[in-house]
């Protein structure tokens, strides 16, 4: 498994004990409201991190396009 630098390693005990806190301080009804607007927020942040891969592409294309009429 792999570690995470600010973290260190997770092991089962340990997201066993984080999902009993988040329980509790959220408790049972929140959660698929807290799940859904995290779902939401990674997506956002991959549709961008996608654009900026788009348009890195695409200005490598441009450039390349450029350089073989020259």
């Amino acid at each position: 498994m792999r570690s995470l630098l600010l973290f260190g390693s997770f092991g089962a005990g340990e997201v066993i004990v984080i999902a009993l806190i988040v329980l509790l301080l959220f408790g049972g009804k929140k959660i698929p409201e807290l799940m859904k607007g995290i779902g939401k927020g990674v997506k956002s942040f991959k549709d961008g991190v996608k654009g900026i891969e788009d348009e890195i592409n695409t200005e490598i294309t441009v450039d390349d396009k450029k350089e073989e009429k020259k």
